[in-house]
């Protein structure tokens, strides 16, 4: 499929009625201590929020959204895996805080850009400038980067920056397949694309695990275009079908499919980020909801 094809199929999709990140009450019974660790934390962190600007003077300033595992005193003990996610066009990352903060509870960094010209709200909207997106989530991981060895920063030395995963909805989908090219760093470890499907020069380079969900009615992405970027991927991939569902109400928290989204998205980080081998194995079983959802995986080509 062309680029110009794909660029087509991104259009707006709007997750109205997402929760805002909250607290989580409760906290774990084991911190996290970095991507050897064998086991993920237990139980729910608190979650924390925070908003920063890249390069707010530049061409391309990047508002970043970042939920975290909290306590008391600022940000929990131990070091995070890190997700990039990335929204759909004229969406925000509030939008997505239903799924995000969630992931923060369960003992990850989070950080969403709201990207300059998809974003709602955008002065110069395009949705040609998707292509331009990967290289933003680059950019944030260097600033990330910076943050963990600033002794200023609430951040520092909590950030697990060699274990990165990338996640996004519908143009974020895509903008998470196109992280993954030729070249690409080996400690971006795993990936999940929702509603969303490759970009030209997508899943080349190191090959990682990638989680693939979509509703098999959308509308807006074709489940087609899902399957085709899933066949492709080299590393081990799996594709989680919400049956007979639209373009993303399942990522809403009073939808019906939101909850075995939820678990396996999970699930998927634990045993990409951690890994939590007992997580992966888990995987089958947190996708299962008669009616409502199929579940296929393969190994690595």
């Amino acid at each position: 499929m062309g680029s110009g094809r794909l660029i087509a199929v991104l259009v707006t999709a709007l997750l109205a009625g997402c929760a805002p990140a909250t607290a989580v009450a409760g906290g774990p019974t084991a911190a996290p201590d970095g991507p050897s660790a064998r086991r993920a934390p237990e139980g729910s962190y608190v979650v924390g929020v925070r908003t920063l600007t890249l390069d707010p003077r530049s061409a391309r300033p990047l508002p970043v959204t970042i939920w975290y595992p909290a306590s008391p005193d600022g940000v929990a003990a131990g070091r995070f895996p890190v997700i990039i996610y990335s929204h759909g066009l004229d969406s925000r990352p509030g939008l997505h805080a239903g799924l995000t903060s969630r992931w923060a509870a369960a003992g990850f960094v989070v950080a969403a850009p709201a990207f300059p010209h998809t974003r709602r709200g955008a002065a110069r909207f395009t949705r040609a400038d998707v292509r331009n997106q990967p290289a933003d989530c680059w950019r944030l991981i260097r600033h990330l980067s910076r943050l963990d060895t600033d002794p200023a920063d609430p951040l520092a030395g909590h950030l697990a920056l060699a274990s990165i995963a990338a996640a996004g909805h519908s143009a974020g989908g895509f903008t998470t397949a196109g992280m993954f090219s030729e070249g690409h760093p080996a400690r971006l470890r795993a990936g999940i694309v929702i509603a969303g499907g490759g970009l030209p020069g997508s899943f080349a380079g190191p090959a990682a695990p990638l989680l693939f969900v979509h509703g098999t009615a959308d509308p807006v992405v074709p489940v087609a275009v899902g399957r085709a970027a899933y066949r492709r991927t080299p590393g081990p991939a799996a594709f989680l079908s919400l049956l007979g569902q639209d373009h993303g109400a399942y990522l809403v928290p009073s939808s019906p499919g939101f909850a075995p989204v939820l678990a396996t998205t999970t699930d998927f980080l634990r045993w990409t980020l951690y890994d939590d081998s007992a997580a992966g194995a888990r995987l089958p079983a947190d996708a299962r909801a008669p009616t409502l959802t199929s579940y296929e995986s393969r190994p690595a080509r």
